[in-house]
């Protein structure tokens, strides 16, 4: 039976990914060596990393716009203190949508003065705040476009008059936005590019070389971009295999296409959810994720039920996180819409039981 998963992450990837990528471990490219053997230096792995990145930049179309695309290691948590480390001198402003937001001021303070522009946090993160100003003398101005626990989403970007940091590790590559409002983006794989392991940094390098401090080299981004990602060994196997789903999102036709099936996926999901009484979403309705739908049963006597006909109908990784509890279906890019339709039919059929 099919497993439908709708894990928050690491999550689901393409199957044609998948098989390329299992190959690859046995045998790369008939060379007679296992893609996890060969040498990072070698010019097949160099070939792999040039064409990952440029796939990143153009799909994200940013070419040829003095950007540049580096897949680093560490996760998104990672960033959180290099893009301090990087960008920060006196103060920078962070809009506050929830826990990772939260981690990303708490790593930042340590290197100088974080401001809180606006907060959701007193609903919980139940929806994104609106109607701030962005002080024109801070460093930097830090946001999340996604909020995968509470499942929020920044629908409407501001126009920053100083440099825009996005963390898009949960929306990347799912809706077309016009990226060159963003001055550094980064994102975690393990949500719509690849298995946990590697990062994406797409940055903007004339806003580099701002700061007073002394970076570590490894920290830095002007010598991780003079090394081409590769200042020290990468993580080869999530490098190619986000490669490979790249490849995948630019055959179907890019991030034009993906958005009109993750658009049809949430209109389903979050009209079930408003329509059967039995449930209620957590999320204010004009902020709602298109990638993580949140919601709980208003029974919940209902749960022992509701879980079993999940588990039958072969749904995987569809409970909430503790902060919000209930559940969270998680609609990435890989995962279908027949997926999102088995979820429905299941909510709709505990509601004829009830």
């Amino acid at each position: 039976m099919k497993i439908h998963n709708f894990s928050a992450g690491p999550s689901i990837l393409p199957q044609e990914v998948l098989k390329k990528a299992s190959e690859a471990v046995v045998e790369y490219n008939n060379i007679g060596l296992s893609l996890l053997e060969i040498s990072h230096r070698s010019k097949h792995f160099v070939d792999i990393m040039e064409n990952a990145r440029a796939l990143a930049l153009e799909l994200l179309g940013l070419e040829g716009k003095g950007y540049k695309a580096l897949f680093l290691q560490g996760g998104a948590s990672m960033q959180f203190l290099m893009v301090a480390q990087n960008l920060l001198e006196k103060r920078a402003g962070y809009l506050n949508t929830g826990t990772w937001s939260e981690n990303a001021i708490k790593e930042a303070k340590l290197f100088g003065d974080i401001q809180e522009i606006a907060s959701s946090k007193d609903a919980n993160f139940n929806y994104i705040p609106k109607g701030y100003t962005i002080p024109k003398d801070y460093d930097y101005f830090h946001c999340t476009s996604n909020n995968t626990i509470f499942g929020t989403q920044i629908k409407q970007f501001p126009n920053s008059p100083i440099p825009m940091v996005c963390d898009m590790s949960s929306d990347i590559f799912s809706r077309q936005l016009d990226f060159s409002k963003f001055d550094l983006i980064y994102a975690g794989a393990q949500k719509n590019m690849g298995p946990a392991g590697t990062t994406l940094v797409v940055v903007k390098e004339d806003i580099l070389d701002k700061v007073s401090r002394k970076i570590p080299s490894i920290l830095d981004y002007k010598v991780q971009i003079g090394k081409s990602s590769m200042f020290n060994t990468p993580p080869v196997f999530a490098v190619y295999t986000s490669m490979l789903t790249l490849e995948w999102l630019k055959n179907l036709g890019g991030i034009k296409a993906i958005e009109k099936v993750n658009e049809m996926k949430a209109r389903v999901i979050y009209s079930e959810v408003d329509l059967n009484p039995l449930f209620k979403g957590f999320a204010v309705k004009d902020d709602r994720s298109m990638m993580n739908a949140t919601f709980n049963l208003v029974n919940d006597d209902l749960k022992e039920t509701f879980d079993t006909m999940l588990k039958e109908a072969g749904i995987s990784g569809l409970n909430g996180h503790r902060s919000v509890g209930g559940y969270r279906a998680s609609m990435y890019n890989a995962l279908s819409l027949d997926s999102v339709k088995a979820l429905v039919e299941v909510m709709s059929e505990l509601e004829t039981k009830a």
